[in-house]
């Protein structure tokens, strides 16, 4: 092998079809292709979201490499994301990892979805160190996971129902503001009162989360309202409704920290781009904390993170991460475990 490591990353978890070429810890090129046809049904449709895959991820593969000036003969690994996610849309990265592997004798490193939205933030952040408090926060996933070492990993925190994402999707559609609802709910949240309504804070005392008790009172909520004050107090809804759930993620992931002694705190997933929540941790944090968060770029899922993840797990362990074979498959429920 060459003396920099060239990872081909692929991630197809959901409904974003991703390449990206890292090399050394670089980004080269990521490429995503968002999958628009989900909007009109209000959520993902996992046959639409395979069917999808299938479509575009050649070309999105084609399209990393030319933007790095690269071929496949110089990839020296293939990073691809094995869960979790929907089945059908992660066997088409699996099997796509797959068959370049056999026609090109490239080796793979499997990659666990949570780790590589964990490992992001080292594309910005490269002197990152333990130990950290994270806070991995998406449409599917709420989680608090504190890594005291690379590759060790324990869960200190989960949902007990919705995801925070999933709440504030579900929350856009009850507000008939659409899906996905966390960019434009983040944007009329900053033009209204975050004082006009409290809504309730699940779990005060647990580091585990809640968010449909919280859901459920924002719908009852909008449906004690007539719509014209529903339409006029939209911004002040959405600033309340968010504060809720960025007060109770901030104060979870910062006790966390505390009860852990750890030297930073991390945020990962695609809620972790939302303004009000970076704005919060960072007046929080106090000195002693360090606090690492990515660009909204790298927030979403993309293929830059699982490359990122590959090449760390590549400077940890050698060539003993590698598969060696071609038997393993797609694990829609797979967990994060040390």
């Amino acid at each position: 092998m060459e003396d920099l490591m060239l990872i081909l990353g692929i991630e197809t978890s959901c409904d974003d079809t991703s390449a990206a070429i890292v090399e050394d810890g670089k980004v080269l090129s990521s490429i995503v292709s968002t999958q628009m046809v989900h909007i009109e049904y209000g959520g993902i449709i996992p046959e639409l979201a395979s069917r999808n895959h299938q479509k575009n991820i050649i070309p999105v593969i084609d399209k990393a490499l030319k933007e790095a000036d690269k071929s496949l003969e110089d990839i020296d690994a293939i990073a691809v994301t094995y869960g979790p996610g929907l089945v059908g849309a992660l066997l088409v990265g699996v099997n796509s990892a797959k068959g370049l592997s056999l026609s090109r004798d490239i080796p793979i490193i499997k990659v666990n979805h949570i780790e590589a939205h964990i490992y992001s933030n080292y594309i910005e952040n490269p002197y990152m160190e333990p130990p950290l408090t994270v806070l991995v926060v998406s449409g599917g996933h709420t989680e608090l996971i504190q890594v005291d070492e690379v590759g060790s990993y324990k869960l200190i925190g989960k949902t007990r129902d919705d995801a925070a994402g999933e709440c504030i999707d579900k929350v856009s559609k009850m507000l008939g503001l659409g899906f996905p609802g966390g960019r434009i709910i983040d944007e009329l949240a900053k033009k209204g009162d975050k004082k006009f309504h409290r809504f309730p804070r699940a779990m005060s005392n647990s580091l585990d989360f809640s968010f449909s008790g919280l859901k459920t009172a924002v719908k009852v909520y909008i449906e004690s309202k007539d719509e014209s004050f529903i339409k006029e107090n939209i911004n002040n809804i959405c600033a309340s409704f968010l504060e809720a759930v960025v007060d109770t993620l901030s104060q979870k992931l910062l006790k966390a920290a505390k009860l852990n002694k750890s030297v930073g705190i991390v945020v990962a997933g695609g809620v972790s781009a939302n303004s009000r929540l970076r704005e919060v941790l960072e007046d929080k944090k106090g000195n002693n904390l360090k606090f690492y968060r990515s660009s909204p770029k790298y927030c979403t899922d993309n293929a830059a993170m699982v490359a990122m993840t590959g090449f760390k797990k590549f400077q940890f362990y050698g060539e003993t991460i590698f598969e060696k074979n071609l038997e393993f498959d797609a694990i829609p429920q797979l967990r994060l475990t040390t």
